[in-house]
């Protein structure tokens, strides 16, 4: 006699995490805050939800962050890595090039490909960069959520620099350089995701990104 049928086997309940009992809590309370700010940006952010998701109770978060405002600080920086992460996967896909000049010129271009992109295929993260809280500033306060490497600044001056070694850039241009190309760039980002060209496609936004570059390359 065969057994009843007793349909499809249900699907197991969802674990809790175990994060904290393996002292990697903050991780996940950032991990948890980067998942809530990728939909809403950093205003999706409390710690009630966070430490929800993170499968343990409030007071715990304050073992690691002394309130909501030291969460954001942490978080901003966590995307603002993601940022940067963005940039030199696109300066790892450029094709190879042997003239010094060419290679320079296409890094610098890359780089900002790379912030335009993020901006418009995260536009939650993006917002969260660049909520600055009063205590930092992006141009020293170099990294963090454990991410070791360059910040977007450091990846753009870094491509300034190979400019006036190439002699694509005149050495007496180079000063404050990058302070002009990235507000040029960021000033584009912001108008595509919370501005007057939030209506554009994907398309329209890179094609605008790449006249704006060429301008800012014309320009320094």
């Amino acid at each position: 006699m065969s057994a009843p049928d007793t349909g499809p086997p249900r699907p197991e309940a969802p674990r809790k995490r175990s994060t904290y009992r393996h002292g990697n809590l903050r991780n996940a309370l950032l991990d948890a805050a980067l998942e809530l700010a990728r939909g809403g940006g950093p205003d999706a952010v409390s710690l009630r939800e966070v430490t929800r998701r993170a499968g343990v109770s409030p007071n715990a978060a304050y073992r690691h962050f002394a309130d909501r405002g030291a969460l954001v600080r942490a978080l901003s920086q966590a995307a603002m890595a993601r940022v940067a992460l963005a940039m030199e996967a696109e300066l790892d896909g450029l094709p190879a090039a042997e003239d010094p000049v060419a290679r320079a010129r296409a890094r610098f271009r890359a780089v900002g490909t790379g912030y335009v992109r993020f901006a418009v295929t995260e536009p939650g993260w993006f917002r969260t960069a660049f909520h600055v809280p009063a205590d930092m500033t992006y141009a020293t306060d170099a990294t963090a959520a454990g991410v070791a490497g360059p910040t977007p600044f450091e990846l753009l001056g870094a491509t300034l620099d190979a400019l006036v070694e190439t002699g694509a850039l005149p050495a007496e241009r180079r000063p404050g350089a990058e302070l002009l190309a990235w507000s040029a760039v960021h000033g584009l980002a912001v108008l595509v995701i919370d501005g007057p060209l939030r209506g554009v496609t994907p398309e329209q936004a890179h094609a605008a990104g790449q006249d704006v570059i060429a301008m800012i390359e014309r320009g320094i």
